[in-house]
């Protein structure tokens, strides 16, 4: 099973977050990789990659100065960063329109159950939706039941036809 690191769950122990009315989404700047970096970091904990705050600033600053991805974040009032979303645009040859892949979805551990995930999934379809895209993806671990509950909820419906593959390239 996938087991989020104590390293990455203990930066985000806190008191628990007021309901999601209180939390503001916002399409992310070059500015807000120093609030996504740890989050990110923690998605990559998540799923059991090792800890590196130094790529995790890198390869986010990399994305929204480059402008390769649309980052939503969620926000408390105080500034303090509880999730977010990153959709990386892509086309579908079969509708001959673009796409996005929703590829990470992350949310602080003591700000989960409280609605930010369905925020940011309601956000990033409207986002979609806003700028012409005609579909979203995604893919989750077998095992994530929670997020499979939440994606089902909102509508997305899981592939049975089709089989993904993947060839990785480098050791």
């Amino acid at each position: 099973t996938r087991k989020e690191s104590s390293a990455a769950s203990d930066v985000y122990k806190r008191q628990p977050e007021p309901p999601m009315n209180s939390t503001a989404i916002h399409t992310a700047i070059p500015e807000d990789a120093a609030l996504i970096a740890p989050l990110f970091d923690a998605y990559r904990q998540f799923y059991e990659q090792p800890a590196d705050a130094d790529a995790a600033l890198a390869f986010i600053t990399a994305r929204l100065e480059r402008g390769e991805s649309v980052i939503l974040l969620a926000r408390r009032p105080d500034g303090r960063a509880l999730g977010f979303c990153q959709l990386y645009p892509s086309f579908c040859s079969v509708l001959a329109a673009p796409i996005y892949v929703l590829y990470d979805l992350f949310v602080v551990p003591d700000a989960r159950r409280l609605g930010v995930g369905r925020a940011l999934l309601l956000a990033a379809e409207a986002h979609a939706r806003a700028t012409g895209h005609a579909r979203m993806d995604l893919t989750t671990a077998r095992n994530n039941l929670r997020a499979q509950a939440l994606y089902e909820s909102l509508g997305w419906v899981r592939d049975e036809v089709f089989l993904t593959y993947a060839r990785h390239l480098q050791a």
